[in-house]
């Protein structure tokens, strides 16, 4: 069963980190991009990065806040989001998303579009609250 599992989200305060996983099983990562999505009310399912099947290649939305780092580790068949000096704004339910085909990875890593390909996980959730 193709299945992606997000883990490390949680209540943190403006200005803290967290690092949020996302680990496959059912099929091998390392042949597919994988990207990180964010959702709010009020802005929907946005995308925050991507980083690629080919060379690695990593890419971040520009309307993101915060600093943000995504890698991978294939070893483990996960792949990570660096989440720091996070913001209020910051709060939502971080997706990862995985394609395989170019012209897939093309539209979700490069325009941070959502397509009909994407392999979702089930999501974990951010809270950035004093």
């Amino acid at each position: 069963q193709v299945q992606l599992v997000e883990s490390g989200g949680g209540v943190v305060q403006p200005g803290g980190s967290l690092r949020l996983s996302c680990a496959a099983s059912g099929f091998g990562l390392d042949y597919y991009a994988i990207g990180w999505f964010r959702q709010t009310p009020d802005k929907g399912r946005e995308g925050v990065s991507c980083i690629n099947n080919n060379n690695g290649q990593t890419y971040y939305a520009d309307s993101m806040t915060g600093r943000f780092t995504i890698s991978r580790d294939n070893d483990k068949n996960t792949v990570y989001l660096q989440i720091d000096s996070l913001k209020p704004e910051g709060t939502g339910v971080y997706y990862c998303a995985a394609v395989h085909d170019a012209k897939s990875v093309q539209a979700m890593c490069v325009e941070f579009r959502v397509v009909d390909t994407i392999i979702w996980g089930k999501g974990t959730p951010v809270t950035v609250s004093s």
